[in-house]
This record gives structure tokens, C-alpha cells and sequence, in this order.
């Protein structure tokens, strides 16, 4: 009854209950608490309660919520004693300064000795020990390398140093009648220029401020970069900057290509003319005459070397002529007869 209760009342962030046979389960439990005093004393009863009866309780009780633990590990005991327990761990947690979790030594290191550095230089009067103690939490902090580290140093300061201007600042009563419209905060372009920045990626970061100060090279880029907060090294702005040298050398080449002037070609083709009248090859008598002697050195050389007649191939090649050329040469010659 004690698991179909747990069932039947778990959800997924809770591991529900176990209704009336769990009361029933403590009562009992709480019942032979006596005999064990009464049988021991008041040591030994403690101890025998404490590994008897107790124990047996706290064992039933997590045997009932063992198979809902594993089939949803991230649900919570709603239990009187399970809630008592949560609660004093996480005091004890944020006394102890381990509230915020996931975090590496190196960065609690840097926290601590941020709020070090926070408390010594809010200080009115340091010693020559305190002045120590400020320059050696600051190095601690790391906050001259780390940009976001700086940026709470400087924040958590600020707020620390001006915690009396509180006292002053004018606000309305909360029991006031609000306007319909708020007036919007105004911020500054370069703040949230800043903000935007720091919470890009550091590469992001260099292109957007390399495109907005495009004769800047790359030290002067680190110092802009340097005093909005923003730590990248020499390798990160040289990655960036042979990214962005592409898009500037395609957006020159369309601006270049966008101040000449186009000229367009119009082709016209008249109607009266042949089909082939352009390609046409004009015969002329007297130009063909005038290569038959050099067509009959072609011919002899051909009929001494292979036996027959020079072909058309061969006269082209010879001669450097076309094929219809070649064509009325060959007529020439065969009009002439064989020759020697």
C-alpha cells in the first residue's frame, strides 16, 4: 500500500508519499524507542534506538522510494525530515561560499580573491600589511588578464564605495498610483555597444570591431578591444583578420567593378544578304596561280616520298591553304598532268 501511495503522489520533481502506512511505519518506530531506554539506559538505549528501530524505519523508508528514485532520479522526497535536510545543506553551502556551483578552484580562487581586493580597497585607511594584502588579491584575482573578471572588480567597488548614496536615492512609494507608461530607461550607444560585444564570441568580437575601424591594425585593435573589457590574444585577432580579408577583397572588387561604365555590343544581321554569303570562299584565279609552283614542289616532294599524287591533306599543310583552296589546286594540277 506504502508503494502504490508513493506512486499514485510522485511527480517529476517529486518522489510523493507514503501516506498513512508510512505514519504508521515512525509511530512504531517511536514505540520501541522506549523499551531500548528502558532496557539500557540512556546511552546505550540512544544507541540501540539509533541502529535499531530507527534505522530499520529509514531503510523501509528509502526501500519505498527506490524504484521512483530510479525511474526519475531528479525527484525529491516531500517528506517533513527530506525537506529539513535540503534546506540546511544549502545554508550550509552558502555559508561555507559554495553556492554557485560548476565552478573550477582556479575560478573560486579568482572569486575570493576578488572580493579580497573589493573589501581592502574600500577601505578609508591601509596600512603597509594592508596595501600587501590589496596588491597581492588583486594579482590573486587575475582581473589585469581576465576582462569579465575586471568587470566585476571594478562593479562590486563601485556599488561598495557608494552604498551611502542609497540613503538619498529617491523612490516612489509603493502604495502610489503608477502611469499607464513607464518612461524607458535611456542607455547609452556606447554601453550597449560594449555589452554586446563582451557577450560575443572573442573572434566575433575582433570582426565587428576590425569592420567598424577598418585602418586599425591589430595592436590598436587588442587596445580598443582592451579597454571595452574584451581579452583576445595576437593568434585570435591574425584568425580574424584573415576571415574578414576575403569579404573586404570581394567588396573592393564590386565597388572597382561598380565605377566603370558598361558598354553593350549589339550584333545586326541583314536581311538581304545569302545565308552564306560570309562564309563564302571567293575563288581567284591569279592568287591560285601564283601557288602552283609552290604546289608542285608539294606534289613532287609527295610522289618522290610516298609514290602517289599529293592529297588535299597534304597540299593544306604544305601550302597553309583551306580546304577549298586546296580542292582547285589540285585541279590545277591534275589539269596539268604528272610533272617531273
Amino acid at each position: 500500500m506504502a508503494r502504490a501511495n508513493k506512486a499514485a503522489t510522485s511527480a517529476d520533481g517529486s518522489a510523493g508519499t507514503a501516506g498513512v502506512p508510512g505514519v504508521l511505519v515512525w509511530c512504531i518506530t517511536g514505540v520501541q524507542i522506549a523499551p531500548a531506554l528502558a532496557e539500557s539506559g540512556v546511552l546505550g538505549g540512544a544507541v540501540r534506538a539509533a541502529f535499531g528501530p530507527v534505522a530499520a524505519g529509514l531503510l523501509w523508508h528509502l526501500a519505498m522510494g527506490l524504484e521512483i528514485r530510479v525511474g526519475k532520479p531528479g525527484a525529491l522526497s516531500t517528506g517533513l525530515p527530506a525537506v529539513i535536510a535540503r534546506e540546511l545543506r544549502e545554508r550550509l553551502l552558502s555559508r561555507l561560499g559554495l553556492a554557485t556551483r560548476d565552478r573550477s578552484a582556479e575560478q573560486i580562487t579568482r572569486d575570493r580573491a576578488t572580493a579580497t581586493a573589493v573589501r581592502l580597497a574600500s577601505r578609508a585607511r591601509l596600512g603597509p600589511w594592508g596595501r600587501h594584502r590589496l596588491a597581492a588579491a588583486v594579482s590573486r584575482s587575475r582581473a589585469a588578464v581576465h576582462g569579465d573578471q575586471r568587470h566585476q572588480l571594478m562593479q562590486e567597488l563601485a556599488a561598495r564605495r557608494n552604498a551611502l548614496g542609497l540613503r538619498t536615492v529617491a523612490v516612489p512609494a509603493p502604495w502610489e498610483a503608477v502611469p499607464d507608461e513607464l518612461p524607458q530607461p535611456t542607455r547609452r550607444p556606447e554601453i550597449l555597444a560594449a555589452r554586446e560585444l563582451r557577450e560575443m564570441h572573442p573572434v566575433d568580437a575582433i570582426r565587428v570591431t576590425a569592420s567598424a575601424h577598418p585602418d586599425a591594425d591589430p595592436p590598436e585593435l587588442r587596445a580598443l578591444l582592451g579597454d571595452l573589457g574584451i581579452v583576445v590574444s595576437e593568434t585570435q585577432v591574425g584568425i580574424a583578420l584573415k576571415a574578414l580579408a576575403p569579404a573586404r577583397t570581394r567588396a573592393l572588387a564590386s565597388a572597382s567593378a561598380a565605377g566603370h561604365k558598361r558598354r553593350g555590343i549589339h550584333a545586326r544581321i541583314e536581311a538581304d544578304a545569302p545565308p552564306d554569303a560570309a562564309d563564302a570562299d571567293q575563288p581567284d584565279a591569279d592568287a591560285d596561280r601564283a601557288l602552283l609552283p609552290d604546289a608542285r614542289r608539294v606534289d613532287h616532294d609527295h610522289r618522290a616520298e610516298h609514290g602517289r599524287a599529293a592529297s588535299l591533306r597534304a597540299l593544306q599543310a604544305g601550302l597553309r591553304i583551306g580546304q577549298t583552296r586546296a580542292q582547285r589546286i589540285r585541279a590545277l594540277l591534275d589539269a596539268e598532268g604528272p610533272h617531273s
